[in-house]
């Protein structure tokens, strides 16, 4: 028995939710104590038709002298009710207009992401194909560019050398010529 009056206090126990974020864990929680419970997820409203033209009524004198009482409230009424119609139908207009709208800026806008994802591809392609064409080294040739770096390097030293000692020798000739 205390068991069961535990657990109502806690179902009477008011929690006061100070974000959304509560809120939505209050929800769940709630929802989950009952799993079994089905859940009804309301349908979107449906939309409404544009009423069907009016039949035309004969007996209907209009606003204008020579119309009994009752008549101006019947016209009243048609008239009203075709406004209405002919409101409804602008308004249908104006949302598909407005949803042909959406749907050429968004195929625009697809194109457009298309043009410039199959330039990148082609880019990518291309150069994939330029490397695709190299040859690659193999360990020989590797081998041959490493010695032939070697073979520049002793000639790249050996003409410096050289020059260092024409350098030398000029610098002999010019004290040559001014002790003379």
């Amino acid at each position: 028995m205390d068991d069961k009056k535990e657990e109502n206090e806690e179902k009477k126990k008011l929690v006061f939710a100070k974000t959304m974020y509560d809120v939505q864990r209050i929800r769940l929680e709630r929802l989950m104590q009952n799993p079994d419970k089905p859940i009804i997820i309301p349908e979107r409203p449906k939309e409404r038709q544009a009423p069907d033209a009016p039949d035309f009524v004969r007996n209907v004198m209009g606003s204008s002298a020579g119309a009994g009482s009752g008549e101006f409230h019947v016209y009243r009424h048609l008239r009203r009710k075709e406004y209405a119609r002919q409101r409804a139908i602008q308004e249908k207009a104006k949302r598909e207009q407005l949803d042909d709208n959406y749907q050429k800026k968004l195929d625009d806008n697809k194109m457009k992401a298309d043009e410039k994802t199959a330039k990148k591809r082609a880019k990518r392609l291309k150069k994939k194909g330029k490397q695709k064409n190299k040859k690659p080294k193999t360990a020989e040739q590797k081998k041959d560019d490493d010695s032939e770096s070697d073979t520049n390097d002793d000639e790249e030293k050996s003409e410096s050398e050289e020059g260092s000692e024409k350098a030398e020798k000029g610098q002999e000739d010019v004290q040559r010529e001014k002790s003379d």
